[in-house]
């Protein structure tokens, strides 16, 4: 596998030479400085390119995360046609800089989402946690949407009622700035009132609207990926559930089949997150990743503990309920049958996914969810774990 990591570029606290003190060589990034739906001018792209690997530890840029999709392109409003024009133009760009992998999401509006990005852990440290109580006591007692209360078992909103009349100011605007912070770069994050905004064009849209857009996005982008050699790979849903109304439809085993059978491409594929899958009670995540094995073309490798209410928290990467040494199996041998098929391209860019705060991440600046220390140990473990799989692959 390819040892990666996310870096947000000149956005990043942290540094390519600290980066490269990690071990790994395939470097994660985007030109998140770029709005949604422009062009990404080649010369940029090799701008960027050059910053990576004129850093130590013969690193290379293995991944794109994200060329975003415009939220016209999921509504389907207007004429698409410049905004199909332009994502194919910028696939072209990056193919010509020899960047061939392209990770994307289909969700509506917002991206990752969690109530809390310094939930304390037992031993010291924080974690992300998406709390069920919480997320309802925006939605339906701050937010105000209508038929929110409608979205979640009577009990948690009883409780998320009890939250909010209890709970202070301050708790109030650490609560929408933890959910806002799950929003890529540099943009601006919504508050309140402009969150009412952004989700009224969506009233009355449906998984089967987004369904039908999502094909329609396929239909135009992935030939143009078979003829520029690339790979386009889309993120599963964080959390995997409907959220503030929006439609979310990749979620779980059926809506990947769904996917990955619209346009039937090997150019069509899937960036298996762990803990993205892993927050939906539903899935089985190793069987997942064996069914559609041959489509993955990047990992995200992280853990999360589930609880009876909906609500999840950010596990170690080797703890938590998905069995990470089974879903690591997969992944290897799913390489070695790439090599026995004599491809290029057998190894599969993996990187640690959302760590802990630890040591001297705490208080730190890092992006939500990125922290150095705790993906270094999440990047160490997995680094092991591959390690004595492949022996006892080779001894088998």
């Amino acid at each position: 596998m390819i040892e990666s990591w996310r870096w947000f570029g000149p956005l990043d606290h942290i540094t390519l030479p600290e980066v490269a003190q990690t071990g790994a060589t395939g470097v994660v990034t985007a030109l998140h400085e770029l709005p949604y739906g422009e062009v990404w001018p080649r010369e940029v792209i090799a701008e960027r390119k050059a910053m990576i690997e004129a850093a130590p530890g013969n690193m290379h840029w293995a991944v794109v995360e994200s060329l975003p999709v415009h939220e016209d392109i999921k509504r389907g409003a207007g004429d698409l046609t410049q905004l199909f024009a332009n994502y194919r133009q910028s696939m072209a760009n990056l193919a010509a800089e020899g960047v061939q992998t392209i990770c994307y999401n289909f969700m509506p509006l917002l991206d990752w989402t969690r109530t809390s990005l310094h939930a304390p852990l037992p031993e010291g440290g924080n974690a992300l946690r998406y709390d069920a109580v919480e997320m309802a006591a925006f939605d339906v007692f701050m937010l105000g949407r209508d038929g929110a209360a409608d979205d979640f078992p009577a009990d948690v909103v009883a409780q998320a009622k009890d939250w909010y009349a209890s709970s202070s100011e301050a708790q109030q605007v650490e609560l929408v700035k933890s959910i806002m912070s799950g929003l890529p770069g540099a943009y601006a994050r919504y508050d309140v009132n402009s969150l009412r905004a952004a989700l009224a064009p969506w009233q009355g849209f449906t998984a089967e609207d987004l369904r039908a857009n999502f094909k329609r996005f396929l239909e135009e982008v992935v030939p143009a990926a078979e003829d520029l050699g690339m790979r386009l790979c889309v993120h599963p849903d964080d959390p995997p559930r409907p959220l503030l109304g929006l439609p979310r439809i990749v979620s779980n085993e059926a809506d990947i089949a769904f996917i990955l059978g619209a346009v039937d491409s090997p150019a069509n594929g899937l960036t298996l997150c762990s803990g993205s899958l892993g927050a939906n009670p539903i899935n089985d995540v190793p069987a997942i990743a064996k069914r559609f094995a041959d489509r993955i073309h990047f990992a995200h490798l992280r853990n999360v503990r589930k609880e009876a209410d909906g609500s999840f928290q950010e596990d170690a990467h080797l703890a938590g309920d998905t069995d990470m040494a089974a879903l690591m199996a997969v992944i290897l041998r799913e390489e070695a049958r790439r090599r026995a098929e004599g491809r290029s391209d057998a190894a599969i860019p993996v990187r640690p996914d959302h760590g802990h705060e630890l040591v001297s991440d705490i208080g730190g600046d890092a992006h939500p969810g990125y922290p150095l220390v705790g993906r270094l140990r999440g990047l160490a473990e997995l680094r092991g774990l591959a390690a004595g799989i492949a022996y006892g692959l080779a001894e088998g």
